[in-house]
C-alpha cells in the first residue's frame, strides 16, 4: 500500500483540469489589471521602477520614521534585527534626493544609502525578462528533445507557464514586489514545474502497465520530492522571518507559493492531459 491513495479514476480529465483552469483565468485576469495599472504584470520594486534604498541602525519606530520622511516618496519601512531598518522611497528629482541624503546623514551618519535609476531599472526590467524567455525557451527545447511527441511536451511546458502565472498572481495578492530576488525565484519555479512534470510524463508514457498504477506510481515518487523540498523551503522562510532577512522571506514565500501550486498543476492539470492522451491513444 502506497504512501498516500491516489485514486486515478475518481476523476475524467477534464474534472481534473476544471479547477486549475478556473484558477489560471483568475491569475490572468489579476496580472492583466497589474500590467493596466502599473505596467507590468507584479507591481515593480525599486530594482525595476528606481527609487533610493536605505539602510539604517535606529530605535525609531516604523511610525516615527514614516512622519520624519513624509515629505518624501517613502515606500515603505521594514525592519530587522539590531533595530535595523530598511527604508524604500520611490523616484525623486536630483534636488529632492540630495535633501534627502543631507537629512538622513544628519540624523544616521552610518546609514546606507543605494539609488537606482528609472532608466537603469528599465534595463534591469529587460533583462529580467529576457531571462524568463530564454529559461522557456530554453526548458521548450529540452522537452521537445526528450519526448518527440507534442502533446506531453505541450502539457509540461503549459504546467510551467501556468506555475508562473498563478505564482505571480499570488505575490500581487499577498503584496510581494517583482525584485531581482523574486524573479530568480521565479526562475528557479520553472526547474521545479518542468521536474516534476518529465517525472509523471515518463512514468506513464515510458513504462509498461495499467495506466492508474503507473499514475498512482509516480504521484507517490512525485509528492516525495515535492513535499521534501516544501519542508526545506518552509524552514528557510521561518529563519528568515524569525530573523527578519526581508529577501531571503520573499524568496521563501514566492517559492512555497508556486510548489503548492506546482501540485495542483502536476497532479490535476498535467495528469488529465496525460490520462486523457494515453485514453484516447487506446491506452488503460
Amino acid at each position: 500500500m502506497g504512501l498516500i491513495a491516489y485514486d486515478v479514476n475518481k476523476y475524467t480529465p477534464r474534472q481534473m483540469m476544471m479547477i486549475p483552469m478556473v484558477i489560471l483565468i483568475l491569475s490572468l485576469a489579476i496580472l492583466g489589471y497589474n500590467m493596466a495599472t502599473t505596467g507590468m504584470p507584479v507591481r515593480p520594486g525599486i530594482d525595476f521602477s528606481g527609487g533610493t534604498a536605505v539602510t539604517l541602525f535606529t530605535t525609531d519606530t516604523p511610525g516615527q520614521l514614516e512622519q520624519k520622511f513624509q515629505g518624501y516618496p517613502l515606500l515603505s519601512v521594514g525592519e530587522g534585527v539590531n533595530n535595523g531598518k530598511y527604508l524604500k522611497f520611490g523616484p525623486m528629482d536630483d534636488a529632492s534626493l540630495q535633501a534627502l541624503a543631507a537629512l538622513i546623514n544628519a540624523e544616521y551618519p552610518d546609514a546606507k544609502i543605494d539609488q537606482i535609476g528609472a532608466s537603469f531599472g528599465k534595463t534591469l526590467q529587460e533583462q529580467a525578462l529576457l531571462a524568463l524567455i530564454i529559461s522557456f525557451i530554453g526548458m521548450a527545447i529540452v522537452v521537445f528533445l526528450a519526448f518527440r511527441t507534442l502533446v506531453p511536451a505541450v502539457a509540461v511546458i503549459f504546467c510551467a507557464f501556468t506555475d508562473i502565472a498563478m505564482t505571480a498572481a499570488g505575490m500581487g495578492l499577498v503584496g510581494i514586489e517583482l525584485s531581482l530576488p523574486t524573479v530568480a525565484a521565479l526562475l528557479m519555479l520553472i526547474g521545479y514545474s518542468v521536474d516534476s512534470d518529465i517525472l509523471l510524463t515518463m512514468r506513464v508514457l515510458k513504462r509498461q502497465g495499467k495506466l492508474e498504477e503507473k499514475l498512482s506510481g509516480a504521484f507517490q515518487t512525485g509528492i516525495i520530492m515535492t513535499t521534501t523540498t516544501l519542508a526545506a523551503v518552509a524552514a528557510m522562510w521561518i529563519i528568515a522571518f524569525v530573523g527578519q532577512i526581508t529577501v531571503i522571506w520573499e524568496i521563501a514565500t514566492v517559492l512555497l507559493i508556486g510548489l503548492v501550486l506546482d501540485m495542483m498543476n502536476t497532479w490535476l492539470t498535467n495528469a488529465g492531459i496525460i490520462k486523457w492522451y494515453v485514453l484516447k491513444r487506446g491506452g488503460k
